[in-house]
């Protein structure tokens, strides 16, 4: 099975492979999905660096979820996968409400001050760090990264998809 190293950018991941159960090539999916039950309505997964894989099934036992990969039938094929990242297209990904977007809209928006009007800098990734996700902003000279907790209407006031831009109450010097 050859890896293939590049992502395309034109992917979200929703899940990864979990331990294997059972001997005949099934493991456990773990959804990254909000519900984590969103991934059963998704038909086109990809698994990070296969594209010749294809999932066969997902069927729902307890509180998660199990999946078998067509022509994985035995317990050391499916192992070597463990940890790989699954994928959808971007394009696969609903439609949202108005004031709605995806994480990935966000990455390179500019974010500015609604204290000072300043730019902060760029969305460069999001993260959760427990309590809840935090925007990693990088300022135009790269020097420095701004972490912005993600708390719609206390922090982050607007985002304006149009002019890819984010308005939060938050200062460099927090």
């Amino acid at each position: 099975m050859k890896k293939n190293s590049k992502i395309d950018p034109n992917l979200i991941c929703v899940g990864s492979i979990g331990k294997s159960k059972g001997l005949k090539g099934e493991f456990r999916l773990n959804s990254y999905c909000l519900p984590k039950e969103n991934i059963l309505t998704y038909n086109n997964l990809k698994i990070e660096g296969h594209d010749s894989h294809s999932i066969d099934y997902i069927k729902s036992e307890k509180n998660h979820f199990i999946a078998k990969i067509e022509a994985i039938n035995d317990i050391e094929s499916i192992s070597k996968l463990t940890n790989s990242k699954i994928f959808i297209l971007k394009n696969d990904l609903p439609d949202l409400k108005n004031n709605e977007f995806y994480w990935h809209e966000l990455i390179g928006m500019n974010v500015v001050s609604s204290i000072s009007k300043k730019l902060l800098g760029k969305v460069f990734e999001i993260r959760n760090f427990g309590s809840n996700d935090t925007l990693i902003v990088r300022t135009d000279d790269h020097d420095n990264e701004v972490l912005i907790p993600f708390v719609k209407d206390k922090i982050i006031h607007k985002i304006d998809k149009d002019n890819l831009t984010i308005f939060a109450e938050w200062e460099t010097e927090y």
